[in-house]
């Protein structure tokens, strides 16, 4: 039992996408008994066992749909009946989506990025914080967050980006976000928006097209400007905002 909590931690931190698969209870003869656990990936793959024969080919099945609808469900085994095992009782099986935390990477530490960051703290993100200034994160009275500093043509590549990350783009000055959006725009991803006016972000996209870096067709898929209109003036009011961008895209 021990093993499989092992493997679950480290498919979890290696950002993999499986299904748990628990014996919650058992009636009369059953191979295994309540708490037998199996991790299922997308490709039926397995880790564990909850009893073998017919009724494992058929929880995998049930595991690989649970996995694509992301919804936890509860399947009950009349193993005779379903299955013709000689054992003969009946299994319930609860299967449950693993599903790694999304991450989220802002791009700058200024009063906007500040902002977006405590307001996301309490969200299911993991949240990595990039900047050049180490000096910028003193005033910052909260923890939460990974801290990273350096020169922006430095730290992009050593960043671990997949299908789970969403990118906020908010820093010093328009070359720099336009460095990042130029690097990032070709990595995996799942949601990239960045902060601007819409001349800004018409310009930007002239020159990506113009020099070759990403089509139109890639640049539509950016949110720019980011964040859902609200009227927002303020640095919070902007955060906010994005924040709630942020949100009906995780939850989609």
């Amino acid at each position: 039992m021990e093993l499989i909590y092992k493997k679950i931690l480290e498919v979890l931190n290696t950002g993999q996408v499986t299904a748990l698969c628990t014996v919650v209870s058992t009636k009369g003869s059953t191979p295994l008994s309540s708490g037998a656990k199996m991790l299922v990936w997308e490709n039926g793959r397995i880790f564990g066992t909850i009893g073998g024969g017919p009724l494992e080919k058929a929880t995998i099945e049930e595991a690989i749909r649970v996995i694509k609808n992301k919804k936890p469900q509860l399947f009950v085994h009349d193993l005779k009946v379903q299955h013709e095992m000689c054992c003969g009782g009946f299994m319930e099986i609860y299967i449950e989506p693993l599903m790694p935390s999304k991450k989220l990477f802002m791009f700058g530490a200024g009063h906007v990025g500040k902002a977006v960051v405590k307001h996301a703290l309490d969200l299911d993100f993991d949240i990595t914080v990039i900047d050049s200034r180490e000096e910028i994160f003193n005033d910052w009275n909260f923890a939460g967050f990974h801290k990273v500093t350096g020169d922006f043509p430095k730290v992009l590549p050593s960043l671990p980006y997949d299908d789970n990350t969403f990118i906020v783009i908010a820093t010093l000055d328009h070359p720099t976000d336009n460095e990042v959006l130029a690097f990032c725009i070709l990595r995996p991803h799942c949601y990239i928006g960045m902060i601007g006016s819409k001349k800004k972000v018409a310009t930007m996209k002239e020159n990506l097209i113009s020099g070759g870096i990403a089509t139109e067709e890639i640049l539509n898929r950016v949110d720019m400007p980011i964040g859902l209109d609200i009227n927002a003036v303020t640095a919070d009011e902007i955060a906010v905002s994005i924040v709630a961008k942020l949100i009906l895209e995780k939850n989609k």
